[in-house]
């Protein structure tokens, strides 16, 4: 039975039992703000945020720069209705973007807890697409076999990080660390030792 993104499922997972905290929240969008900016030399202007549920990154990312772009898109039915017209989401499955362009190239990308619940054939379709929407620094968040992943199990794709390296790697994107990738674009301006492979982890973590 297909997963369903329901208001039972956020409320379940972000209201009565929230793995991820509103300060867990704010360090990581301030990392992958600092990322993008130190690659890009300046402030961030955009942000697309593939798979973003209610939309949770908007509020922190404007808190940081309040004159940037947000633009979300989601399959959840439920969560575009409810906040599309505030937050600026949009209906689409991750396989649509082997088609859909719906901005220039973003100076972050964002596709955070998202990728480990979508079948391989789904992330093939899509992530072209993500490497060509993304102008600076791209934060793919996704959680392998070898994180021993705990919370919301329901769909985990058990893959190990070879998997998304591979596929991230293929569509030119560069590794340099903390789940944040060098855009095609930038990969080739990175010195050496900014380019690195993601040491294997061990560390017990949850998922939302």
């Amino acid at each position: 039975m297909p997963k369903i993104y329901d208001r039972d499922y956020f409320d379940r997972w972000y209201r009565e039992r929230p793995v991820l905290s509103r300060q867990r929240l704010a360090r990581k969008v301030a990392l992958a703000v600092a990322t993008a900016e130190y690659h890009l030399e300046r402030p961030i202007r955009s942000v697309l945020d593939v798979g973003c549920g209610e939309g949770v990154w908007r509020t922190p990312l404007l808190g940081l720069r309040p004159k940037l772009a947000y633009l979300g898109f989601d399959s959840s039915d439920y969560a575009v209705r409810r906040f599309g017209a505030r937050r600026n989401l949009h209906l689409a499955r991750f396989a649509d973007f082997e088609m859909l362009r719906p901005c220039p190239p973003v100076d972050l990308l964002v596709c955070s807890d998202v990728l480990h619940y979508l079948s391989a054939r789904e992330i093939d379709r899509g992530l072209p697409g993500l490497a060509a929407l993304c102008g600076g620094v791209a934060f793919l968040e996704c959680f392998a076999r070898e994180d021993q992943a705990e919370g919301d199990d329901d769909g985990f794709h058990q893959r190990p990080a070879s998997f998304y390296r591979d596929r991230f790697t293929a569509v030119g994107f560069a590794q340099i660390g903390s789940h944040c990738w060098l855009s095609p674009a930038l990969a080739g301006r990175a010195t050496a030792l900014e380019i690195a492979p993601a040491a294997p982890r061990r560390r017990r973590i949850e998922l939302r």
